[in-house]
């Protein structure tokens, strides 16, 4: 049933968008770890998506028929290079005094913060614009 579809579509970018929300508060909790369980500095971590088709074989599918909505790949380094900070004080700096600091900018995980939590909010209003639709529709079959 296609208004089910729409629900589906909705509950898998809830879905999505909580993994990317999750990333960005690991990636904000660990801006200044110079040392993890490797001994490396903190490396960040970027949520990867991709759509979620259909792929069944049917000649009747219109177009946007397999739409299934999207679905969390994985979640991968991001490949920038860490930043190198002077601070001779630090107990994880070099021989010249530098530390090598997560290549994590606040400023850019609190943008994609603000837009993970628009889309959100925007898979949030679809649900209860569907669960509105479905309400008035029973009312009008009594």
């Amino acid at each position: 049933m296609y208004s089910f579809r729409s629900m589906r579509i909705s509950a898998s970018g809830l879905s999505a968008e909580r993994l990317r929300m999750d990333t960005i508060a690991s990636n904000i909790s660990n801006a200044t770890t110079t040392r993890g369980e490797n001994g490396r500095p903190y490396v960040r971590k970027v949520a990867v998506f991709q759509e979620h088709l259909d792929k069944s074989l049917d000649k009747t599918n219109k177009p946007g028929d397999n739409l299934m909505g999207v679905k969390a790949v994985g979640v991968k380094e991001d490949q920038s290079p860490l930043r190198r900070v002077y601070d001779p004080s630090h107990p994880d700096a070099d021989n010249e005094g530098y530390v090598m600091m997560p290549n994590v900018n606040i400023l850019n995980e609190m943008a994609d913060m603000i837009a993970a939590t628009r889309s959100y909010e925007a898979n949030v209003d679809t649900l209860n614009s569907m669960k509105s639709m479905f309400s008035k529709a029973l009312e009008i079959g009594r």
